[in-house]
């Protein structure tokens, strides 16, 4: 394995088209746009401080350039996630508490923990055993 499957953005920066900046900064800046308040507005369904939908809309986008392999994937906060989190964090924490937020967080990162040993050890296959109507529910909702 070389440094560029790991890292695809080595792979595509070096055949980037000056005449496609224009269009990606427009496209970048009309996502940032919309994900600022959106990001917020899904922390605090989630039940957490505003500013922590803040880092959910911009950290992800900034990993994914770099380690991403899609043109076309969309990252970060959902509405179905942030009511999964509230949901099950608001069943074991007060909202709006310290010990509400600590969960919430490490709720995050097992989470990312599993995605990433699921990617780690090639088993993205198993989303074909899921139905379609869980995929689309969730996908659409």
């Amino acid at each position: 394995m070389n440094l560029k499957s790991y890292f695809p953005a080595f792979d595509w920066i070096t055949n980037y088209r000056r005449d496609d900046l224009k269009g990606d900064l427009s496209a970048g800046l009309t996502v940032g746009v919309m994900l600022i308040p959106q990001g917020m507005a899904y922390a605090m369904i989630a039940g957490l401080p505003p500013i922590y939908g803040l880092y959910a809309s911009t950290i992800p986008l900034l990993i994914y350039a770099l380690l991403g392999t899609s043109r076309q994937l969309a990252v970060g906060p959902v509405a179905m996630v942030s009511l999964l989190t509230a949901a099950g964090v608001g069943a074991l924490a007060e909202g709006g508490t310290e010990a509400y937020l600590q969960m919430a967080i490490l709720l995050a990162l097992l989470v990312g923990g599993i995605q990433f040993l699921l990617g780690v050890f090639r088993l993205g296959f198993l989303v074909n055993f899921l139905s379609h109507p869980v995929i689309s529910g969730f996908t659409s909702a």
